[in-house]
């Protein structure tokens, strides 16, 4: 992000302390600026023939008091029912959350004085992009959860290289990171498209995306940051992945997701017909797995952001990876470092892999970079940056499928290869660490409930796993000495 958007981003979001008299919470003001931010968009860009007369920017700047008030719901409320299925998405069930008319007022003059020229210059996307940052930074938001770090989406899209013509999907879409980020790549390898025929720049507009955003709140925060970005949103729909939804996206050449974290609320079962492996979990992590490697196309490729605890949990988890070895090579995994996501301490990885063109033994081997072993944590204060992934995208190699030649470390060293004979002696176990380093300190620095419960939560499970494999030990152990006798 540019300074001067950077600049523009703080501005606006200075506006928020001013409303919290009236009730106003950081999503609540997100949502709001939503709705304002598109009305004064088209104005300025020169589209307000997608709204009706009486729905535009001039009506609101027209008003004062409780005219004014009772006009911008009124606006909502029309919008709700257009014929344009963006903006009709954005306003759905569309309420505003304040109550006098003189925080209206100061919104819609904030957002008039701003510098549109300059704003228009940078991309109103990005200005958008980075009001949804500062809210998933603030942790009372509990909007972290919907979003990745920037610098982690773009080292991800750095090394998995989306192209032109193919259909990418996110089944978790958030506010939509992973596909502003691919479009991103493909327009500036593609003169912003301009380089592709006629067909393909329709295609990357309106059919290269798809995705699933079970929130509806997020849902409409999703629209509006793929339409500033110049996406049509008609393959992003509101569903769960883990329902009927869920099959009707399709296949995909890409994925890339980061899918959310916990148990599938009321601890229901995905409904899947297709889904043999996770049918019966409450897990939505493994759920998500399994999706994301059936949608595959042969030969496609996927990056997956994923909590510890799938790479080591036992029963379902273990059956899911065997399966997803065997159909898919897996062949790195990236070891992320503590704190980088806005209000979750939850430790997490990066899965790349690439769906066989057989069924049967695609991972021969597994590489594993370790990102976090004596790293200080990272957050609020110490931001994600992108020349902290400089040194593993160096190591991971240029092609996209992990095919580069690559050099094993050593235990010294922090990329390694692993074996598939290795990881099946290891119970499929691909939690797999050898450096030293002292997670203590970003744990200690844990201070919501929710977040210590989770680390504690991992640990037992860590521990549960491998008093499980201890007990295997001694029981074959036990069982070699009385055939023995």
């Amino acid at each position: 992000m540019s300074g001067t958007t950077t600049n523009l981003v703080q501005r606006l979001w200075g506006l928020c302390n001013i409303l919290r008299d009236d009730g106003i919470t950081y999503q609540d003001y997100v949502t709001e600026l939503t709705y304002l931010l598109f009305l004064k968009m088209l104005a300025e860009t020169g589209r307000e023939e997608l709204v009706p007369a009486d729905c535009r920017w001039s009506g609101l700047t027209a008003r004062e008091g409780d005219a004014l008030l009772t006009h911008y719901r009124a606006t909502l409320l029309k919008l709700g029912t257009s014929g344009h299925p963006g903006i009709r998405t954005i306003f759905d069930n569309a309420q505003t959350s304040l109550r006098k008319p003189a925080n209206l007022r100061e919104l819609v003059g904030a957002l008039d004085r701003l510098d549109w020229y300059s704003a228009k210059e940078e991309g109103l996307g990005d200005l958008y992009e980075g009001l949804l940052e500062k809210n998933a930074a603030e942790k009372k938001s509990g909007a972290g959860q919907y979003f990745t770090p920037r610098a982690l989406i773009d080292s991800m899209i750095r090394l998995l290289k989306p192209r032109p013509g193919e259909v990418i999907q996110d089944p978790a879409a958030g506010t939509g990171g992973f596909l502003v980020a691919a479009d991103r790549a493909i327009r500036s390898a593609t003169d912003d498209l301009f380089a592709l025929p006629k067909a393909q720049q329709e295609f990357q507009r309106r059919e290269a995306f798809r995705s699933l955003e079970l929130v509806p709140g997020t849902h409409r925060l999703l629209t509006m940051n793929l339409l500033l970005h110049g996406i049509e949103p008609d393959g992003v729909k509101g569903g769960d992945a883990l329902g009927p939804d869920g099959e009707a996206l399709g296949s995909a050449d890409l994925i890339l997701s980061n899918p959310p974290f916990g148990t599938k609320k009321g601890g229901g079962r995905p409904v899947r017909g297709d889904f043999t492996i996770t049918a019966d979990t409450s897990n939505k992590q493994l759920a998500f797995v399994e999706h994301i490697v059936r949608a595959l196309r042969p030969g496609g490729r996927a990056g997956i952001v994923l909590p510890d605890n799938v790479l080591f949990a036992d029963g379902v988890g273990r059956e899911l990876r065997r399966w997803m070895m065997e159909v898919a090579n897996l062949h790195t995994i990236l070891r992320l470092p503590t704190g980088i996501f806005y209000a979750q301490g939850v430790k997490t990885n990066v899965v790349f892999l690439r769906r066989g063109t057989t069924a049967r033994r695609n991972t021969q081997a597994v590489w594993v970079y370790d990102m976090r072993a004596g790293q200080p944590a990272y957050g609020k204060t110490r931001p994600l940056r992108a020349e902290d992934f400089a040194a593993f995208e160096a190591a991971y190699g240029e092609d996209p499928n992990g095919g580069a030649a690559r050099e094993d470390e050593g235990a010294e060293g922090r990329f390694r290869r692993f074996t598939r004979e290795e990881i099946a002696a290891r119970g499929e176990n691909l939690d797999i660490s050898w450096l030293r380093g002292d997670d203590t300190a970003a744990e200690d620095a844990l201070e919501e409930p929710e977040d210590i419960l989770e680390a504690i939560r991992t640990h037992l499970a860590r521990a549960m796993v491998e008093v499980e494999a201890l007990a295997g030990e001694l029981n074959g152990n036990g069982e070699r000495a009385e055939a023995a006798e």
